[in-house]
């Protein structure tokens, strides 16, 4: 499940086996249950609207679309952030170490990188695990180190390893469907309002809580899941690495690059003023401890890694950055 231990010269393990083990089954327990939690809700809203048939209906028209839905290209996503794809000349050291996180992680196919021209600090991964991307930002390359840029990328690589991307689109489609089943309910419900009145028909009480809490419910779950796979994807990149500080150097960096040192201090939640329940990331102190349980002993990161000094560039800098567009924020 993990990639072999890295140990340092004096035959130490730098890693907590223990605590990685408990991490990881803690992780993978409540991505089970968030995940069980919305299947749950899905079928009792079909056994409400139409019983036993509804279960069934809705498990297999779930099959099928998951089957049958159309992927959305890594290309057009790549796309609407004017992506464009590194070569191993331009970024040498980084493509070296993710050569090493590719065969530590056992991937058949090295995920291919793209340059994000953006001076925002975002890293992310589309496509799946035979054919995955990485896209970092001018941002990100400008401001990490080698080793903390190992660290983002043995993140981004253990969501590809994880499949993480396919786990997400799974509770969308869930998340889709109890909407879809709340609103035929809201319909009914409008309809046999009047019979009801009059006295011809019963009116199904557990149908009204179902159509005012289950959507709700499910999106919840969806975000709790998203963060119960970012704690995974950090768990699983120390352990790729062996270098949890690396990992943990990078929150803190992004942290605090993201805001400015006035809103540090006068306005500590001014980007993120949603409560941590709505987040679909965890927060950043919470990752980074974590990160910092799973040591047993200093570690020394993967061979060939700078621990200080940003990355060397030819590129100017750039300065774009998202605009406001129909669907979304687009760069």
């Amino acid at each position: 499940m993990f990639a072999p231990k890295v140990v340092d010269r004096r035959g130490l393990t730098p890693l907590d086996a223990a605590q990685q083990r408990r991490h990881k089954l803690r992780n993978l327990a409540q991505s089970a249950l968030l995940l069980g939690g919305m299947v749950v809700i899905l079928a009792l809203c079909g056994w409400v609207l139409f019983g036993i048939d509804g279960i069934v209906g809705m498990a297999l028209g779930g099959a099928l679309a998951l089957a049958f839905s159309p992927q959305i290209s890594p290309q057009l996503v790549l796309r609407l952030y004017r992506a464009r794809e590194l070569a191993p000349g331009e970024l040498p050291e980084v493509f070296a170490v993710l050569d090493q996180l590719t065969r530590r992680a056992g991937l058949r196919h090295r995920p291919r990188l793209y340059y994000v021209p953006s001076r925002m600090l975002n890293a992310f991964a589309v496509g799946r695990p035979g054919d995955a991307v990485i896209a970092l930002t001018d941002g990100l390359l400008r401001s990490m180190t080698l080793r903390e840029l190992a660290g983002i990328l043995a993140h981004e690589t253990s969501h590809i390893r994880n499949n993480d991307l396919w786990l997400m689109s799974l509770a969308d489609l869930i998340g889709r469907l109890t909407r879809m089943m709340s609103l035929l309910g809201g319909f009914l419900l409008i309809f046999a309002l009047p019979m009801w009145l009059g006295g011809a028909a019963t009116l199904p009480w557990l149908l009204i809580p179902l159509l005012l809490f289950a959507p709700q419910l499910t999106v919840l779950m969806q975000l709790a899941l998203s963060r119960a796979r970012e704690f995974d994807a950090d768990l699983d990149a120390a352990g790729l690495t062996g270098d949890p500080a690396g990992l943990a150097s990078a929150l803190a960096k992004l942290e605090r690059y993201q805001r400015g040192p006035w809103e540090q201090i006068l306005l500590p939640g001014y980007r993120i003023p949603e409560p941590s329940l709505l987040r679909t990331h965890p927060p950043t102190g919470q990752r980074i401890a974590r990160l910092q349980a799973l040591y047993g002993r200093p570690a020394e990161p993967l061979p060939g890694l700078k621990a200080a000094g940003p990355l060397r560039s030819q590129r100017a800098p750039v300065a774009l950055a998202p605009r406001g567009r129909v669907f979304g924020y687009w760069y």
